[in-house]
């Protein structure tokens, strides 16, 4: 009995680390300014999923570098940019936003990721809309 215990206890964390389902995932965006007549609505990939991690139990004893877990995050991505319409001459009507192109479990990186969970915001428009199609990278 304890044998089969063991061997399926050596199997779940094998299978759970090999799971881990850190993926891009499709993605609709609404970005306006107040400055310019519509909204565009923007479709990309953001990586998005579960990644297999450890809670440590001796976390008073152990440094605040080796508390720090896995989170799905960009291994691969490029920057589109779109041109938000409607907007006045003296307005930048350019919005840059990342595209991921591939994803992994990793240690979050604040140079371009959000690695606070915060509430979530409303992701809609206040304007009329347009659909953005077709961008060119910078």
């Amino acid at each position: 009995m304890t044998a089969i215990f063991l061997m399926s206890m050596i199997f779940g964390l094998a299978c759970g680390q090999a799971m881990s389902f850190c993926i891009p995932t499709e993605y609709t965006m609404h970005v306006e300014r107040k400055e310019c007549a519509y909204c565009l609505t923007i479709n990309t990939t953001i990586c998005a999923g579960y990644c297999m991690t450890r809670d440590v139990n001796g976390k008073l004893f152990l440094p605040k570098y080796a508390l720090s877990q896995d989170v799905c995050t960009y291994r691969d991505f490029m920057y589109k940019t779109a041109e938000i319409p409607g907007c006045p001459r003296h307005v930048t009507p350019y919005f840059s936003y990342p595209v991921a192109i591939s994803c992994k479990c990793g240690k979050c990186n604040t140079d371009y990721s959000d690695c606070i969970h915060e509430a979530i915001k409303t992701n809609y428009c206040t304007k009329p809309q347009k659909s953005y199609m077709v961008g060119f990278s910078i």
